[in-house]
């Protein structure tokens, strides 16, 4: 995979004069990409234009014409897909992080470090990302079940279209606690405020993010080097100060 993306790199211009890329991000990257977009345009001069939304939404989208030229996923699995139907560039896709899920509330006495919050009889609205379209909600409701707490909590499920909106709603009180991303709430290696559990990685299938060239980037040098750049160590830096692993 790495060859064939230093192959997309080597047919490319990098002395084209500086241009735009359209991304699409998974939303448990929404703090860590603005960093890195900005340290990919200091060293390169090209802009990343970055939409964020569900890893499914943006699969549909894909599907349907829309011009986005590289996908920062949150699994490995749509990436594949993207690239077996012909919407991706075949070998460039590769993992740029492995994520992790927390269980979390604004309030800072409401979870514990074990989340022994989950065994108790629920009180108020439990917020995860739709199953359907994020990866970290179905990593939620594995979690869930793995626990055997699936059946408590479901009636008191509120659903955000992604992990966005999923803390959103915690954020804002709209639920008192619910399952994110451990980036959305970390900051220098702790989580910074509320309360919360990092959920171990043995209660759900690992969260391998994929990112690939899609086909409307195939002719532009800002995607591939934004993929590249996506390897640096400025870039892993980065991730890896909001939990992410590699």
């Amino acid at each position: 995979m790495l060859r064939a993306l230093l192959a997309v790199l080597a047919a490319l211009s990098f002395s084209a004069a500086a241009a735009p890329v359209q991304v699409a991000v998974a939303a448990n990257m929404a703090a860590p990409m603005q960093k890195i977009a900005a340290g990919f345009q200091a060293a390169t001069g090209h802009q990343a234009v970055v939409s964020l939304g569900s890893t499914g939404k943006f699969y549909a989208q894909v599907r349907n014409g829309a011009p986005f030229e590289v996908l920062l996923a949150a699994d490995d699995e749509t990436p594949a897909r993207l690239e077996r139907e012909g919407h991706a560039v075949e070998g460039t896709r590769f993992t740029y992080a492995i994520g992790r899920l927390a269980l979390w509330s604004a309030d800072p006495a409401l979870v514990d470090a074990q989340g022994s919050v989950l065994r108790r009889h629920p009180h108020g609205r439990l917020a995860i990302a739709d199953p359907r379209l994020a990866p970290y909600g179905a990593a939620a409701v594995e979690v869930l079940t793995r626990v055997g707490v699936l059946a408590a909590w479901q009636p008191h499920f509120v659903q955000g279209e992604n992990i966005g909106q999923a803390f959103q709603f915690v954020a804002t009180g709209n639920a008192p606690i619910g399952f994110v991303a451990l980036a959305q709430v970390m900051e220098e290696g702790r989580i910074a405020r509320g309360s919360g559990w990092v959920v171990p990685a043995d209660l759900h299938a690992p969260l391998k993010q994929d990112a690939v060239l899609l086909q409307r980037g195939a002719s532009n040098a800002a995607a591939a080097a934004l993929l590249h750049y996506l390897r640096s160590d400025a870039a892993r830096a980065v991730l890896r100060g909001y939990g992410y692993a590699f």
